[in-house]
């Protein structure tokens, strides 16, 4: 059996500000055009962070009994390492996704009732991104579902569930979210080119090789930073402070660009996590007090 220390290193930790980062852009924007709802923001964290962990583990599982996980540069997996079953992380992966959609629930009653709709595409994301048959992160498409989810969906529901408006600035902040998410998984699959490529993982990195792989992550840090821009253009001149997220962004950028491989890639996921995190944390919390 996999220890506590397991099963949380399993859950991926790192990959978490991801989660928190659209709840707290989605509120800022909220705050800004009319009054957070603390308690739907709330909810809406619990969503954003369960369907978080719960892609981790479905991950986890669907890439360990594929053999995807056998030869790791990266942490330690749960069914790729035999640290768990594979019955086991896939409950695990399924009790995430349940407390995601009893949150959800809450929140569509609350709100509207076509959101359920909406969070039942998102376990199905979660799932089939590297699960089913066919699973689309296997397709080149992970990226494109991540910043659908992790940042336009995320980051505009948080908005809409508070605010029941659609704003352009939730859009924004979406775009610079959702590019940074991306970011975090093009890193991660920049490093697993070599182990991802001999089986057969098509991933977006895969296909476009290793070169435009490192140029598309300098382009998403780059469009994170236009987007600060469009939301100071549609909220506030203080939202500018979220360029700041350029500090923590710069030594990943040099270490992507610089042509490190593998094991060296591996800080790159944490700092442009912490990088998403002060973006939503700089541009957002001027939106809440202005």
């Amino acid at each position: 059996m996999a220890t506590p220390g397991q099963w949380l290193a399993g859950s991926r930790p790192r990959t978490l500000p991801a989660a928190v980062s659209p709840v707290l852009a989605g509120t800022a924007v909220a705050a800004y055009v009319a009054e957070p709802v603390w308690w739907r923001a709330a909810l809406a964290l619990v969503v954003s962070l369960a369907l978080q962990v719960g892609v981790n583990y479905a991950n986890d599982y669907s890439d360990g009994v594929r053999g995807t996980d056998d030869d790791r540069v990266g942490p330690m997996r749960l069914v790729g390492s035999g640290a768990a079953s594979a019955s086991a992380v896939k409950r695990a992966a399924f009790l995430s996704f349940g407390v995601a959609a009893v949150a959800g629930l809450a929140l569509a009653a609350a709100t509207a009732w076509w959101l359920v709709a909406v969070g039942a595409v998102c376990v199905a994301a979660g799932w089939f991104y590297t699960g089913g048959a066919r699973p689309y992160g296997y397709l080149g498409l992970g990226e494109v579902m991540v910043f659908v989810f992790f940042g336009l969906v995320a980051v505009v529901g948080t908005t809409y569930v508070q605010t029941r408006t659609w704003e352009v600035a939730a859009l924004w902040a979406a775009i610079g979210i959702g590019a940074l998410a991306c970011a975090i998984l093009v890193v991660n699959n920049l490093r697993d080119i070599p182990t991802d490529t001999l089986a057969g993982k098509r991933t977006l990195a895969v296909l476009l090789g290793d070169r435009a792989t490192r140029g598309l992550y300098a382009g998403l840090v780059a469009a994170a930073g236009a987007a600060v821009v469009g939301l100071a253009l549609t909220t506030s001149g203080w939202a500018l402070l979220g360029l700041g997220f350029v500090l923590p962004a710069l030594p990943g950028l040099r270490t992507v660009l610089g042509g490190a491989t593998g094991p060296a890639l591996v800080p790159v996921l944490q700092s442009t996590g912490v990088a998403q995190l002060v973006w939503a944390v700089l541009a957002g919390v001027p939106l809440l007090l202005v």
